[in-house]
């Protein structure tokens, strides 16, 4: 991605062609690397924390994972912009059933209930990996362990379940260890997908609606209601930053290649 792709200091493809165009040549060429979901909590804290920050725009590819952000970006930009949902995206490549996969974090009983659940759609999967992992900081992970176990299965795709920004510093500090693989880190997905406790997604009008932000924050309020708090606060900021920044970008006629 260049510097044409970067919205609110985070580097975003909104055109699903291309994001699935990257994951799948890196895929093939048997690459190690990591694909972050960008939605309301991570954009927030990306633009307080410049460490989290560098760790997001390191990602092969990053999707915007909100239907309310996407607009937003569209009319600041004049777009017409359109998420890439994670759970969808999940979806898509499980349904695909031509990928090796394997399935990170999360409860055991999150992990059971989704291998059940995605047996029906691939069968395949029965015969992969779903692991957990210890409850500690993200420091204080055995990457080279853990790596080790990944590289011994070699799949082309990891699933990580930690919630943000946890997951995003996972996937950096695993991918040195990692000898190939696209890891996603899309969190709340396994628990969706599961059909085992208190998270699930929105129903289907509340999708069509652009309401799930709406059910998230009904469904965990003490987790949800202070994110996009935090978030509604940063806004002003970053849409200030962002008008800046389109003010300094030179114009340039359609035709400008044409005539010097």
């Amino acid at each position: 991605m260049n510097g044409d792709n970067c919205y609110f200091n985070v580097r975003l493809e909104f055109d699903k062609r291309i994001v699935d165009e990257v994951i799948q040549k890196a895929i093939l060429e048997g690459t190690a690397g990591y694909v972050c979901s960008i939605e309301s909590n991570n954009l927030t804290i990306a633009n307080k924390n410049p460490e989290f920050l560098t760790v997001v725009n390191h990602a092969l590819i990053n999707i915007c994972d909100g239907s309310i952000l996407a607009k937003l970006l569209g009319l600041l930009h004049q777009k017409p912009f359109s998420p890439y949902i994670g759970a969808d995206l999940f979806l898509k490549y499980i349904r695909m059933g031509k990928y090796k996969q394997y399935f990170l974090g999360n409860t055991q009983e999150v992990l059971d209930g989704l291998k059940n659940n995605l047996i029906r759609l691939d069968p395949k999967i029965e015969h992969m990996r779903f692991e957990t992992l210890p409850f500690c900081r993200v420091d204080e992970f055995d990457y080279r362990a853990i790596a080790n176990r990944i590289n011994a299965d070699s799949p082309d795709i990891i699933w990580i379940s930690l919630g943000a920004p946890k997951q995003e510093f996972f996937m950096n500090k695993l991918q040195p260890y990692l000898k190939r693989g696209v890891m996603f880190g899309f969190g709340a997905i396994f628990n969706f997908n599961a059909g085992t406790g208190r998270v699930r997604r929105a129903p289907r009008w509340m999708l069509a609606g652009n309401l799930e932000w709406l059910y998230r924050a009904c469904e965990e309020p003490r987790k949800n209601v202070p994110r996009y708090y935090r978030f509604l606060k940063e806004l002003p900021r970053m849409i200030r930053k962002e008008k800046n920044k389109l003010k300094n970008v030179p114009f340039r006629s359609p035709r400008s290649d044409t005539f010097p």
